[in-house]
């Protein structure tokens, strides 16, 4: 498979609807074209079964009865991807040098397979070569022991990996002495989990599965479920058939929210299921002015007992309220004054309410303040804590809130670390740590000196494509800890490393894994195939190797037994980590982490009670000739893994260099449908250009555009971040669009 004749994209009008059976035809074509019919079969029909592996795809629950099928579409293409029978050996390496493998695309790297063993680069090469694996241990040992400071390295996570394996990772990271922990939620809930914490005194969603299905009203803001976490559909498919109401908040109309057809039921044959019962096209960044708008038309309906028992700060917020600008409102939505009366009628007439978001909510650079004022809406009716009601942070990743929560995180808790100091006998290092963006930085200007990567691929999740590549070649050694080949394995420090593990769906000789999903539900996952190599580890075995290499003896942590069995780990994790007690006990059959705000009605945060917050509305300033830029996943992607090159919702085939603009917006920049652009984005420390993009007019909102990363990652700058979450800001970048003589784009 070349995949190097991927630009030319062929266009047709979106869909208006999702699922049905292309969606089953898609999954079971790139599922055969990986793993073959047999093992297709085999391996499908365990995905987020009891007895199976959780989905390497999403976050999204599991409910108590399963169907003998429960996988999405883009769930099985991740299956299929882990699972291939492709391999990347010592021989592809040898054939493929470093500068060969940086000009290629994504998707072509990915297609090539699972990698098989450890391999190499040193110093001054251009190959990748075979290494052992206590040759590889030894390396990496010998450049952390020669930091000044173990503040020089940097230990990265991405969502995939399980419970056991984050924990023996900070573990290890802390034992060394650093809290350098960035991982993939600081670029993605980052925002959500600082405004949470604040206002309802937990990082996380306060709502379980079953509440979306008893909800009266459901808001999906900011989020396209239809492909990033498609087996949400089925939920609200229920929610709707018990009598709710649905609003889609989205600049892009998105098919899954408009319809779906279920491919598990007799209707998804036919019409389906009509979800949103309103979709208010919103402009970028307008979701905050949304909001207060809604809460200003529902004040006289306050549930004024809640507020008084459970809330602090409402009559300052009440005050800010009153003031607020319908200009500044109109302004910033896009919306007209009689659609958001009609939405504040849905929402009066609901007796209770959730608010779904991801990324379309959390990269901007007001998010913290946006999600502030989505609880103060829901606390005003009193929609927290009940049945039905809550915040619905929506995760992208299977196991990144679980990542969080096992102590991944540059600014740990001095609960935390008092627990596992104590746990194993030694002071944990307080000062925090570097954040991905804080990370980059600190590369860039060579006071970080060795990257470790523990799943993921950093240089394609990241901000500032350019920036992020120059600062990992500064580096001494670059590690990935990976499955498949990326383009992190193309970029590198003077010495490098690929440590191949197994995957989710593999067997491990040290037992069940366990995951935490997006609604704070931790399960078993149990991988049945024979793994892709015998040279690959478990991420556990990678970090207790490494661990004792380091620290030969330890007498404070039993990484050998840790390495043999993940049980020991649990039994440690059940000591240090509030809710994980009778870990081992519990896993098998799946556990409900304590919630307080959902559970007690409790908040604890630093008044004691869920705290309103007043929020400054300011409309983004947009110059004349400009629009306003969102990333986006393509249907046939996950995160930054490229299945395939089509975008079957939105009507694109063969082809990832796109842009979507309003047919209005690109007549008064005298472009047409089809037209060759480049994108620039304007910052005040320079211009950045992706080149070569085909304009698709298309339905988004005025003055917003829209195109996938991580192609478009360069657009965004390392300094344009999320006010205190230091979230990368990919959903508001202030871009113009430059017509473009015909050329050949660069690979990647």
């Amino acid at each position: 498979m070349s995949g190097e004749d991927e630009e030319d994209p062929r266009v047709r009008p979106p869909k208006d609807w999702a699922g049905g059976l292309p969606a089953v035809g898609h999954a079971m074509q790139i599922a055969h074209q990986q793993m073959g019919a047999a093992r297709s079969v085999r391996t499908l029909l365990l995905v987020n079964q009891k007895n199976g592996f959780d989905c390497p795809g999403c976050a999204w629950p599991e409910g108590e009865h399963r169907s003998p099928a429960e996988f999405c579409e883009n769930g099985a293409k991740a299956v299929a991807e882990e699972a291939t029978t492709r391999r990347v050996g010592p021989e592809f390496f040898a054939a493929h040098p470093v500068r060969d493998l940086a000009t290629r695309t994504d998707y072509w790297l990915g297609q090539q397979g699972r990698l098989t063993e450890p391999m190499h680069k040193p110093p001054g090469s251009d190959h990748y070569v075979p290494i052992g694996w206590a040759r590889a241990f030894e390396i990496v040992a010998r450049e952390l022991r020669a930091l000044g400071s173990p503040d020089e390295a940097v230990f990265y996570t991405s969502g995939r990996t399980s419970n056991e394996a984050a924990f023996a990772y900070q573990l290890l990271v802390r034992r060394l002495g650093t809290n350098n922990l960035p991982d993939c939620s600081n670029m993605c809930h980052e925002s959500s989990g600082s405004a949470l914490t604040e206002t309802l005194g937990i990082g996380k969603g306060t709502v379980s599965l079953d509440d979306l299905h008893r909800a009266e009203l459901i808001f999906v803001v900011g989020q396209n479920p239809g492909t990033n976490h498609p087996r949400m559909l089925t939920a609200l498919e229920r929610a709707k058939r018990g009598g709710a109401r649905i609003i889609a908040v989205n600049p892009l109309p998105e098919a899954g929210l408009l319809r779906f057809k279920n491919p598990q039921r007799p209707s998804g044959l036919g019409r389906g299921t009509t979800l949103a019962d309103r979709f208010l096209q919103i402009r970028l960044n307008g979701d905050m002015a949304l909001f207060q708008a809604l809460s200003l038309l529902l004040l006289d309906t306050a549930d004024r007992r809640f507020v008084d028992e459970h809330t602090y700060g409402f009559e300052a917020w009440e005050k800010h309220l009153r003031d607020l600008d319908w200009e500044k409102v109109l302004a910033a939505t896009g919306l007209s004054r009689e659609e958001l009366e009609e939405t504040a009628r849905d929402v009066r007439a609901a007796g209770s309410v959730v608010v779904c978001w991801a990324m379309g909510l959390t990269q901007h650079r007001n998010s913290v303040a946006t999600i502030r004022e989505v609880v103060n809406f829901l606390l005003l009716r009193g929609n927290v804590g009940r049945p039905g009601a809550g915040v619905c942070p929506v995760r992208g990743h299977s196991n990144v809130q679980g990542d969080r929560t096992m102590g991944i995180y540059e600014k740990p808790s001095a609960a935390f670390l008092d627990a596992l100091g104590g746990e194993f006998g030694f002071e944990p290092p307080r000062r925090h740590g570097l954040d991905t963006v804080d990370a980059i930085r600190a590369m860039r200007d060579g006071s970080v000196k060795v990257f470790f990567g523990m799943g993921g691929n950093f240089v394609r999740a990241t901000p500032d494509s350019d920036v992020t590549e120059a600062a990992l070649r500064r580096t001494r050694l670059t590690v990935q800890v990976s499955t498949k080949l990326n383009r992190s394995h193309a970029v590198c420090g003077e010495e490098a490393l690929i440590l191949p593990v197994l995957g989710r769906t593999e067997r491990d000789e040290a037992g069940y894994v366990t995951v935490e999903d997006s609604m704070g539900l931790v399960h078993a996952s149990r991988g049945r195939l024979r793994p892709a190599s015998p040279h690959l580890l478990s991420e556990a075995a990678v970090v207790c190797r490494l661990a004792r290499e380091l620290f030969g003896d330890d007498p404070h942590v039993p990484w050998a037994e840790f390495e043999r069995d993940h049980g020991a780990i649990r039994d440690r994790i059940a000591r240090v980590v509030p809710g994980f007690e009778d870990f081992n006990a519990r896993a098998p059959g799946g556990f409900a982490l304590p919630n307080a705000p959902r559970d007690e009605r409790r908040f604890p945060t630093a008044t004691g009670r869920a705290n309103f917050t007043v929020n400054a509305l300011e409309v983004l300033d947009v110059p004349p000739g400009r629009l306003l830029l969102q990333t986006v996943r393509s249907h046939d992607q996950y995160n930054t893994t490229i299945y395939g090159l089509d975008d079957r919702y939105r009507g694109v085939k063969a082809g990832r260099r796109v842009v979507f603009v309003h047919p209005d917006d690109l007549a008064e920049r005298e472009l047409a449908d089809g037209d060759l652009v480049d994108l620039v984005s304007e910052w005040p420390d320079g211009e950045r250009t992706a080149p070569g993009f085909r304009v698709i007019a298309y339905p988004t909102a005025r003055g917003c555009c829209a195109a996938y990363f991580p192609e478009t990652n360069v657009l965004v700058p390392l300094d344009s971040v999320a006010e205190t979450s230091n979230t990368p800001t990919s959903k508001s970048v202030v871009i113009r669009l430059v017509r473009a003589s015909p050329r050949s784009p660069a690979g990647g």
